[in-house]
C-alpha cells in the first residue's frame, strides 16, 4: 500500500539520499518536503532540497521553508554550520549538483503542516530527519494534529552511540525542547531510528561504484554524496571505505520494515545539564513502569539496505513522469 508521506529535513548529503529514495520508491507518495535549520542554515537546507528534487525530475513536489532556529534556544546549532563545500564537511552546506530552477512555496513549513494535518481525510506518515523544530511548533499550536498521523519516523538520538557531544546525537541536541515535545505528544506510532542502527547500516565505496554505474540522476548523485561522506569519515570508523547514510534508513524502513529490529521503549530527551543536553534517555529496564512511547531500532541489515538503494536508484522519473503526483515534472 502506498504511504502518503511528508519529509521534514535539513538537507545535506544524507537527507539528499533520503529525499531521492522517497521520491522514487513506488510505495511512497511524497506529498511535500519541509525544511528546517540543522546541518546548515534553513536557506541552505531549502536550496539543497530544491536542487535534489530538480536534479531527479521531481520538481512537482512542493518545498516549504521552515524555522531558522530552535523553538527555545538561541545558541544551537551554530557549532555545525559549515560555510564550505569541502570534503571534510560530510553534511553538505551546498550540494555539488546544479543550482535549483524552482523555488520554495511562500507558505511556511509550520503553516503547511497545520493545514495539511487538519484537513486530511486519511492518516499521513511523517518522516523527520532533522531537528524537530517545525513539528514541535505545529504541535504547540494544535496538539490534536497527532490524530492525523499514522506513524512518525524520526532519525535521531542514540542509546550507546553519540556524535555531536559525548551524550547526544545532533538532531536531538540541535533542538532538545522540540524533540521532547514530539516524543511526549502521543503519536499513534513513533519509530525512532537512532545512531545505534544507522552506524550498522554502512554503505561502502563498492556500492558507490555500483550506484554510479546505474547512470541515473539519483544513482550518480547518491554515489557522489556517499563517497563524500566516506572520505569525511575516513579514520573515524573501524570499517574502512564505508560510512553511515543515517537519514535514508527512515524511508527505507517505511517500505521494508524488516531492515531493522525494534524495541518498544520509553524515550525522553534531556533538556538540561551542560554534559547531557540533547541525550535521548531510553529506559531499557524490563520492568519499567514508564510509558512506552517509541519503537526504537537497534540493529540494521546493511547488505539489504545497499540492495534496496541500488534497486530504487535504478529508476528514472524522466522515463516514468506519471509516477509522481500524477503529473509530469515541469
Amino acid at each position: 500500500m502506498t504511504r502518503k508521506t511528508i519529509l521534514d529535513v535539513d538537507t545535506g548529503t544524507d537527507d539528499a539520499v533520503s529525499i531521492m529514495f522517497a521520491a522514487l520508491h513506488p510505495d511512497i507518495d511524497l506529498l511535500a518536503v519541509t525544511t528546517v535549520h540543522g546541518n546548515a542554515p534553513v536557506a541552505s537546507t531549502t536550496d539543497n532540497t530544491l536542487r535534489v528534487l530538480d536534479w531527479i525530475g521531481a520538481s512537482t513536489v512542493p518545498v516549504f521553508g521552515g524555522l531558522s532556529r530552535p523553538i527555545v534556544r538561541l545558541d544551537f546549532p551554530a557549532a555545525r554550520h559549515f560555510d564550505t563545500d569541502s570534503a571534510d564537511d560530510p553534511h553538505g552546506t551546498t550540494l555539488s549538483i546544479p543550482p535549483a530552477r524552482t523555488r520554495a512555496r511562500e507558505t511556511g513549513a509550520v503553516e503547511y503542516l497545520l493545514h495539511t494535518l487538519r484537513t486530511t481525510t486519511e492518516q499521513l506518515t511523517l518522516v523527520a530527519t532533522a531537528p524537530l523544530s517545525n513539528i514541535a511548533a505545529a504541535l504547540a499550536i494544535d496538539p490534536s494534529i497527532v490524530e492525523a498521523v499514522e506513524e512518525i519516523v524520526i532519525m535521531g538520538g542514540g542509546h550507546t552511540v553519540a556524535n555531536v557531544t559525548a551524550s547526544a546525537e545532533f538532531n536531538t541536541w540541535a533542538d532538545p525542547e522540540a524533540a521532547q515535545m514530539v516524543f511526549s505528544a502521543g503519536f499513534e506510532r513513533l519509530t525512532l531510528i537512532p545512531l545505534d542502527a544507522t552506524y550498522q547500516a554502512l554503505i561502502t565505496r563498492r556500492t558507490c561504484t555500483e550506484l554510479e554505474e546505474l547512470g541515473t540522476p539519483a544513482g550518480v548523485a547518491a554515489a557522489r554524496f556517499i563517497d563524500r561522506r566516506i572520505t569525511a569519515y575516513e579514520g573515524s570508523l573501524t570499517t574502512a571505505g564505508a560510512a553511515p547514510v543515517h537519514d535514508v534508513l527512515c524511508p527505507a524502513y517505511l517500505v521494508q520494515p524488516d531492515l531493522v529490529t525494534t524495541r518498544h521503549l520509553p524515550v525522553a530527551v534531556e533538556t538540561a545539564g551542560s554534559l547531557s543536553v540533547g541525550r535521548t534517555v531510553m529506559d531499557t529496564r524490563p520492568g519499567t513502569t514508564q510509558k512506552r512511547n517509541a519503537h526504537v531500532a537497534f540493529t540494521t541489515d546493511a547488505q539489504a539496505l545497499a540492495r534496496l538503494l541500488l534497486g530504487v536508484f535504478a529508476k528514472d522519473l524522466e522515463s516514468d513522469p506519471g509516477r509522481l503526483n500524477g503529473a509530469a515534472p515541469q
